[in-house]
């Protein structure tokens, strides 16, 4: 991601998540260490973005989105596989998510990917209220 994807993420973010993160907030985490921010394309057009912070040999896969009329063309699933790359080859160990309880279909794709539920998070998400589902996967050389 560069500053020049940001206005686009920001506008993705909007229709993806009921307390959407600002511009400012993407443009300052461009600025941080130990955060790795990436987009996917789709022709010429960005349509996805996944955001991952890294502390030591931990990780959370923080967000991750994609445009909605792009949705269902494994858009998605393949910025996840990215981002297990990225954070593996970066010497995480433990990954870290949390996601809608009522979000099936991402549940679904995380559980494909080797994602465990560790825990559940009461009354997390706003707009509407809704618990968050945390889950785990562990990387190679655990």
């Amino acid at each position: 991601m560069t500053p020049s994807d940001v206005p686009e993420v920001a506008r993705i973010e909007t229709t993806a998540f009921s307390t959407p993160w600002s511009e400012e907030t993407f443009n300052s985490l461009l600025k941080r260490s130990g955060v790795e921010l990436w987009v996917a394309e789709w022709g010429d057009e960005l349509a996805a973005y996944a955001i991952l912070w890294k502390v030591l040999d931990e990780g959370e896969l923080a967000n991750i989105a994609v445009r909605s009329d792009l949705r269902g063309r494994g858009i998605g699933s393949g910025l996840l596989s990215r981002m297990l790359e990225v954070a593996e080859d970066s010497g995480v160990r433990s990954l870290y998510l949390e996601v809608r309880e009522s979000n099936g279909l991402a549940r679904e794709m995380y559980a494909r990917r080797g994602f465990h539920e560790i825990g559940v998070r009461k009354g997390y998400y706003e707009g509407p209220r809704e618990d968050a589902r945390v889950l785990k996967k562990s990387l190679a050389g655990v």
